[in-house]
């Protein structure tokens, strides 16, 4: 499957904000969006017209590259969330909140979404007690995700446990640092989600 393979750093200077890609580079000064916060290329310094449809693009955009996930995957998740009752762009980020790779970035397991994807594709994550190594898995209530026994051992979790609590994981996930273990207490509502999307906007460019 394609899958964006260049630096990170080129797509939040586009989007010209943080979207926390390379975990604790981008909390230093020498995140390169400080030094050039403007967009990459040789046009980026220049200031195009922003119209209605550039600005829900990129909305999407910007989501899209937050969550990592491809155009496809996202406008499936577009389709399943106009599915479901309710407003459409919450149900969206639910969703995305949802998704595996997620649900271990947010409980502090991996220092970026990059890195909790290559760790479930290595088949340290379970879910329910079963590995699971797909990182779009969607978690619902109830359901408990923890790392495999003889992968506690391995320098990325022995991090994270030192770590434990100086990222605060959402209302939604309960966090067990010493167990490295997550219990998801209900599915996510717009209220528990921090992510700097407006959703409106990406409804009304799906809309048209």
């Amino acid at each position: 499957m394609a899958r964006y393979t260049g630096a990170d750093c080129k797509l939040c200077r586009r989007e010209k904000m943080k979207l926390f890609l390379k975990g604790s580079k981008c909390e230093g000064p020498k995140c390169p969006i400080e030094i050039r916060p403007y967009p990459p290329g040789e046009h980026g310094r220049g200031r195009p017209k922003e119209t209605e449809y550039l600005l829900q693009l990129r909305e999407k955009q910007k989501a899209k590259r937050i969550y990592g996930v491809l155009e496809r995957q996202f406008s499936n998740y577009y389709v399943e969330a106009n599915r479901q009752g309710g407003k459409t762009g919450e149900n969206l980020l639910s969703l995305l909140e949802r998704r595996l790779d997620n649900v271990v970035y947010r409980a502090g397991f991996a220092k970026s979404r990059d890195m909790a994807r290559q760790l479930i594709r290595h088949g340290h994550i379970r879910v329910n007690g079963k590995k699971v190594d797909i990182p779009s898995y969607l978690v619902t209530e109830a359901d408990i995700v923890d790392v495999k026994t003889k992968s506690l051992e391995m320098t990325p979790f022995q991090v994270a446990k030192a770590e434990n609590g100086e990222r605060p994981a959402p209302a939604w996930l309960g966090v067990d640092g010493e167990r490295m273990r997550i219990l998801v207490h209900s599915l996510p509502v717009r209220q528990q989600i921090d992510a700097p999307i407006q959703e409106q906007l990406i409804v009304e460019l799906y809309s048209k």
